[in-house]
């Protein structure tokens, strides 16, 4: 069990999902993973922070009515300076869609897209480090880019400074990135086997003591499994 510290650069510190229905999506986790939730912070709107054993885990906020985006866990990338990472990110062809802002005395952060559209978010960290457990069932252990080609990571190396460790063939085009010679994400190129309509995406993988029950559980919850 790890207790959060303070991420070096381009390490993965946050997973946060942007839902319609909070409630009925808390009634899912809680069923799913045990989670508890506590409200805040005030200034990322309606939003509540996830709990495994009275330790933050990840977090979940209400999209507007109004706004119909596509519903996905989205992985936040730590940073020693927001601003200066969002304009690293512009400068090399990605997007900055939202901030940098500040969440109160939490930290500041950003949510951006890569040149080929996949969304992630930058963490600078203030009060709060990040997720702040990892092994047990319910706590993210794992997230892996599903993207065309892993050429991309190019673009993730000039901003985060990533080191990048290619295994790729004919038929399996597949990267890791490490921070600190260790590795901290994944990249898997499928080119036109992408989701229908989904595009480039981050995945969030999280820690379970049974992937078949788990996996049955969601669907008796109401969720499907996808893959």
């Amino acid at each position: 069990m790890t207790e959060a510290t303070r991420r070096p650069p381009g390490a993965p510190c946050w997973v946060s999902l942007m839902v319609h229905g909070l409630d009925a999506t808390q009634e899912f986790y809680k069923a799913l993973f045990g989670w508890e939730f506590v409200p805040g912070p005030e200034q990322l709107g309606p939003y509540v922070r996830a709990l495994l054993g009275g330790r933050e885990v990840a977090g979940i906020g209400r999209l507007p009515v109004d706004r119909h985006l596509r519903i996905a866990w989205t992985p936040y990338l730590a940073t020693e300076d927001a601003d200066e990472t969002a304009e690293s990110i512009r400068s090399c062809g990605g997007t900055v869609a939202v901030g940098p802002l500040d969440a109160a005395e939490a930290g500041r952060m950003a949510i951006c897209s890569d040149p080929t559209g996949a969304v992630f978010g930058i963490w600078q960290a203030e009060a709060h480090h990040g997720t702040a457990t990892a092994g047990p069932p319910g706590t993210p252990v794992w997230n892996e880019l599903l993207t065309y080609e892993t050429s991309i990571g190019k673009f993730y190396r000039s901003v985060f400074g990533f080191e990048l460790e290619t295994a790729g063939s004919p038929e399996h085009d597949y990267a890791t990135l490490f921070v600190d010679g260790a590795p901290v994400a994944s990249l898997h190129g499928v080119g036109d086997a992408l989701p229908r309509g989904r595009g480039p995406h981050w995945m969030t993988y999280f820690e379970v003591a049974d992937a078949d029950a788990a996996a049955r559980l969601v669907v008796e919850l109401g969720g499907r499994v996808v893959s």
